[in-house]
């Protein structure tokens, strides 16, 4: 089985006018992503929009994922869904089409633990696929603690999971299962390394590729004092970006560099026209002033 590790954006979706799936866009956005030498990537996710895509869509996603994946990259799906039906469908559809993994986050609601448990229950039984489970308390507070995270990190077929929270205490107690854990807050990455993360999953992975793989590299030869400092410049871009909406703030900044992924879908808005100005502005006065075009 695949070694489930390194850097994985959690990659933007494109879309066209009609606020359809545009696969030639998200083509040069992988080939973007891939020639910063991360390690795979984590398909529509939250950032990736996935919740607002179509199922039929979101297939197609993964598929030219995985179509331009180069060998030896790790491709994992989240299929989290609103409906259980369409993330078993989902779930199927990416070990068909050779993703190597699929995550999900927790049902959204006021669902208990036990319907959470008996959701990645039912997930991990529908494919062979290894699953990523997610740790994220802020969203779904009824996974509570790291005794349900073990609990469910017990379920057969389930690898690890991605953990999105400050306390990573929590995170080195998960680690040492032995489980994979991605490190999920993008301003804490080589803090998590630190604590026993196996890599990362992010949204501003689309913007600076290069400074988390920069990180992780540094972490592997324990050169601490160079991560943090690469942790400094991904911070002083994390501190800009939380100024506004997040996709459509990445999106913006995306099509500055000549990838343009359409606008985010709704609910999501929009920049206004003064935000993309004081956002352009905040760039260029920073040490990622390139990414003002």
């Amino acid at each position: 089985m695949m070694k489930f590790q390194g850097i994985l954006p959690a990659i933007v979706t494109p879309f066209d006018k009609r606020g359809n799936f545009a696969p030639a866009a998200f083509e040069r956005l992988l080939d973007h992503v891939y020639r910063s030498k991360v390690d795979g990537l984590y398909v529509t996710g939250n950032t990736g929009e996935g919740l607002l895509i179509p199922v039929e869509q979101r297939k197609q996603v993964t598929e030219v994922a995985v179509r331009c994946s180069p060998k030896g990259k790790q491709v994992i799906a989240h299929v989290g869904a609103y409906r259980t039906s369409d993330a078993l469908e989902l779930a199927r559809h990416a070990a068909q089409c050779g993703a190597h993994a699929i995550a999900s986050l927790p049902p959204l609601g006021p669902y208990s633990y036990a319907e959470v448990r008996a959701y990645y229950e039912q997930l991990a039984a529908a494919s062979d696929l290894p699953v990523l489970v997610y740790y994220f308390p802020a969203m779904c507070p009824a996974i509570q603690g790291v005794q349900q995270a073990l609990e469910l990190l017990a379920i057969r077929n389930v690898v690890g999971l991605k953990f999105t929270d400050m306390d990573l205490y929590k995170l080195w107690q998960i680690k040492q299962t032995g489980r994979v854990v991605f490190n999920g807050h993008d301003e804490v990455i080589t803090a998590g390394l630190l604590m026993g993360a196996d890599g990362g999953i992010g949204s501003f992975y689309n913007l600076i590729p290069e400074l988390f793989v920069e990180a992780q590299q540094l972490a592997r030869r324990k050169d601490w004092a160079g991560a943090q400092a690469v942790q400094s410049r991904i911070n002083e871009l994390v501190a800009i970006g939380l100024q506004f909406p997040l996709t459509p703030a990445i999106k913006t900044i995306l099509a500055w560099q000549g990838l343009d992924c359409g606008e985010a879908l709704a609910p999501r808005r929009s920049l206004t026209a003064g935000e993309k100005k004081r956002l352009r502005k905040l760039l260029r006065a920073s040490s990622h002033a390139a990414l003002a075009g």
